[in-house]
């Protein structure tokens, strides 16, 4: 037996186990090597693609104005001027008017991007071919090509963005202020919801419907329908509802459209945006109206738009405001089957060569109602369905003898003279005082508001369990709250202009006060 043997042995084995060690750690160092040489790679890629997107040539966005998908070009708008290009492989779903990219190269590509900015403009009349007419804040007139999202659904009067330089328009902008103007409604009010106008309504349809139900009479006399009316009088006696009432009339059941208007809407502090809306509003009308669909332009508070030029008013606005409406009512452009109708608390102030004879030249008053007319507006607005006091019922023998009593009790108690129904005690400018009773400014809104208290009155004793039907102590209780209103707004008022705004007609009023029960 070899003595060195197991020491040899050992050796060898102590050997084994060193090599085993040296490997592992040259093969993790040259695992940690080949991580960071991946990790120096990645980076040096990262930089190279870096330094590409650097020295990447410019590419313009411009404005697509048109295709030719067969010859593989389009037509764009570069550096100020027409261009034609050539267009790149897989550009399809392109839209004129989108922006496409340009390069050196000078090849279009997709995908476009909407062109959502560019000058304002507004659209005169359409053309054919896709084309506009439109007017700027600088140019009076100019022709554009619509994108292909705008065919078929631009109207004169629409507010186009536009490329002006480049001669599209590419995007229809709703502006609320003159969409509002420029959306008809088709009201549904007939002459029988209007009490105590009943001659005045005879003089309308005369003056307005005539015409327009039978033109070939008209024209064998050698006579032109009526270019509108003015309805003037004290406020809230019913000019806003014979004007719907006449548009609903005119249109038969079909209806006619009604352009509403309220003077002070169109006021602009900006040079010219009044007279732009008054012509969108007239371009409107044209366009809407039909043999079958007559057009109503109501301008309610007339006076704030049209008052007499050289008043010194609003900054003289009137010079400019009012020609452009006597353009627009005398221009070349018929206003067949449009009927305009103004609305004036004070028609004084409204520019006389606005009512001379062929224009507003028929004018109608609306008088205060006076106690018979004041029933008819009364029982109009309690109506037949209205729940009454049983009691009442029972007292007057029915239904229709309740409603009569209260229309009576209601009309008696405004057109009353006794000291309750003293409203003010005024002063006038030669030194005189005198008194003013409710029923020296009673108006059809002013009834109306004081049924519709008392109804209200009723519901609040309904729902307390007190009652079940409008009675005598409602309709007396809104008339006494009516006063005490109109009282407490008096008391606030500038004396003269609180007599011009109730339209009180009379000597100048000096001063006014709640009158002394």
């Amino acid at each position: 037996m070899n003595p060195h043997s197991s020491d040899t042995q050992t050796f060898r084995e102590f050997s084994r186990e060193d090599e085993r060690r040296r490997l592992a750690s040259v093969e993790e160092k040259n695992r940690r090597l080949g991580e960071a040489l991946a990790k120096a790679r990645q980076q040096l890629l990262d930089m190279q693609a870096l330094v590409d997107t650097c020295a990447k040539p410019p590419v313009s966005l411009v404005p697509l104005l048109a295709l030719d998908a067969e010859a593989g070009e389009a037509e764009v708008w570069s550096g100020g001027k027409r261009m034609r290009v050539a267009l790149a492989p897989g550009s399809e779903g392109l839209r004129v008017g989108d922006l496409v990219r340009l390069g050196d190269e000078m090849v279009a590509a997709g995908p476009g991007v909407p062109l959502d900015t560019g000058e304002i403009v507004t659209v005169r009349e359409v053309l054919a071919d896709g084309r506009v007419l439109v007017q700027s804040g600088h140019i009076s007139a100019l022709v554009l090509r619509l994108a292909e999202g705008l065919r078929d659904v631009v109207r004169p009067g629409d507010s186009l963005i536009a490329v002006t330089a480049a001669g599209i328009a590419v995007e229809r902008v709703v502006r609320e202020d003159v969409e509002q103007l420029l959306t008809p409604e088709i009201p549904h009010v007939s002459y029988s919801d209007i009490g105590g106008l009943r001659e005045q309504i005879d003089l309308v349809r005369d003056t307005v419907e005539l015409p327009f139900s039978h033109p070939e009479l008209y024209r064998s006399y050698g006579l032109e329908p009526s270019r509108g009316i003015l309805l003037y009088g004290p406020p809230g006696c019913g000019k806003t509802l014979i004007a719907k009432a006449i548009a609903t009339s005119l249109g038969g059941e079909a209806g006619a459209y009604f352009l509403s208007v309220k003077g002070p809407e169109l006021l602009s502090k900006f040079v010219g945006e009044t007279e732009r809306q008054i012509r969108q509003i007239f371009a409107r009308a044209r366009e809407l109206a039909g043999a079958n669909h007559p057009v109503v332009i109501f301008f309610d508070e007339m006076e704030a738009l049209f008052r007499t030029r050289g008043s010194g008013i609003s900054s003289d606005v009137e010079t400019m405001v009012v020609p452009q409406l006597l353009a627009e009512m005398d221009g070349v452009d018929g206003l067949d089957n449009v009927i305009i109708i103004g609305a004036s608390n004070r028609e004084d102030m409204i520019d006389p060569a606005v009512l001379r004879a062929g224009r507003l030249d028929v004018r109608i008053r609306l008088e205060r109602p006076d106690r018979e007319a004041g029933a008819e507006i009364v029982a109009i607005h309690v109506g037949r369905d209205v729940p009454l006091d049983p009691a009442l019922v029972v007292r007057y023998g029915g239904q229709d003898g309740a409603r009569d009593h209260l229309v009576d009790l209601i009309t008696s108690a405004v057109w009353s003279r006794d000291e309750e129904r003293r409203v003010f005690d005024v002063t006038y400018s030669s030194g005189a005082s005198g008194v003013i009773y409710l029923r020296d400014i009673v108006s059809g809104a002013m009834l109306a508001g004081i049924v519709e208290r008392a109804k209200k009155l009723a519901i609040k004793d309904a729902l307390g369990g007190v009652g079940a039907g409008m009675g005598e102590q409602h309709c007396r209780a809104a008339v006494a709250a009516e006063i005490d209103e109109m009282t407490k707004l008096a008391a606030a008022a500038d004396p003269t202009q609180w007599s011009r705004n109730l339209g009180y007609r009379g000597d100048t009023v000096a001063a006014v006060r709640p009158a002394q029960k």
